[in-house]
This record gives structure tokens, sequence and C-alpha cells, in this order.
């Protein structure tokens, strides 16, 4: 493994921290933050830790943040805080369970030098899924950052990526912060049929 760019490394995380905290305070501006460091962190988890599932997520995460971007400012008024059912968190997890395994056969197959290949995947899916619902501002987005992160943490401790393991720790306590925040609004109840008509 190549020794890690530790300025390039610093700055991802630095722009990574802003994008955390400017969500939990629902700031639209978390979007660019989140782009920017997702970029960064393409270049260094393909390049050199070889977390190619990560490198993916990165990715997704530039798209997905344009997305984001573009779903907030479309309102007048600001998007309500939505309260989901415990059917809804079921399937969602089974969802992402099975699509953990399939994208881990993948990414074994196509990158035979892959670290940590299901642990990888797994938050790798996780967070692809955790990602759209907070772009749709499911107020339980935050239950599942904090365990994405506190278990990214680990994998990014054992692949040497010191910083960024020290950033999901702080992730993980500003996920916290982020529940709390949101628990503030007024959240909206959704039924799962509600719901499915959201995601469009």
């Amino acid at each position: 493994m190549l020794e890690i760019p530790v300025v390039l490394e610093v700055l991802a995380t630095l722009f990574g921290l802003a994008y955390v905290i400017l969500a939990a305070k629902k700031n639209i501006w978390c979007w660019l933050m989140g782009i920017i460091g997702s970029i960064s962190s393409i270049y260094l988890f393909w390049f050199y830790s070889k977390l190619y599932a990560e490198a993916i997520l990165s990715f997704y995460y530039v798209i997905t943040g344009i997305i984001g971007w573009i779903y907030w400012d479309k309102p007048k008024t600001e998007l309500p805080v939505l309260k989901v059912s415990y059917t809804a968190h079921s399937l969602f997890i089974v969802i992402g369970i099975g699509l953990s395994f399939a994208f881990y056969s993948l990414v074994t197959y196509v990158f035979t030098d892959a670290a940590r290949p299901l642990l990888d995947s797994f938050t790798t899916v996780f967070s692809f899924l955790a990602t759209l619902i907070t772009i749709k501002k499911w107020i339980s987005n935050w239950i599942y950052w904090i365990v994405i992160d506190a278990v990214t943490a680990y994998m990014y401790w054992s692949r040497d990526l010191n910083i960024y393991s020290g950033l999901m720790i702080l992730y993980t306590v500003l996920a916290i912060y982020g529940y709390l925040q949101w628990r503030k609004s007024e959240a909206k109840t959704v039924t799962l049929v509600q719901l499915f008509q959201k995601l469009y």
C-alpha cells in the first residue's frame, strides 16, 4: 500500500466535517462541501488504500450531492422532516443486506486485491441508502449514520487511514448531534404507501 498523502486526507476530512455540521443544521451548503470532500476521497481510496467500494461510494456522493442540492433548493418552504414506520425500516434493512452481499460478490470478482471486501461492501451499500434518506429528510437517517460511521472508523484504521478513522469517530458524534437537532423539528409521520410515493 502506498503512503497516504496527508495533506489531501486532511482537506477531504475538513470538507467532510463541514458537510455533516451543515447537514445537521439543514443548510443546503452541506451538499457542496460533501461534493468537494468526496472528489478528494475518490483519489485516496482508489489509488492508495485499494478500498474500491469506498471509492465508488465517494463517486456516488458526488452525484447525490448534486441531487441533494437541487432537491433541497426547489421548495419555497423548508422540506419537512419525516418519521417513518418500523415496517419501512425493516424493508430498508433487508434490502440493504441483500444489496451488500450482491455488491460483495461483484467487488471480489472484479478487484482481487480488495481489502476487507465484505465490510467495505456493507458500509458502502448502507451509505448509499442512508444518503438517499438524508436527501428525503428521514429523521432516522442519523441513526443509520451512527452505525455506519462507527464501523467505517474501524475499517479505515485497519487500512492506515488514521485521519479518516478519526473523522469517522467525529462523524459518529456529529450524527448523534444531527439526530438531536432534527428531533427539534416537527416531524411529519408518513405511511409506507406515502413513503413510496415520496421516492419519486
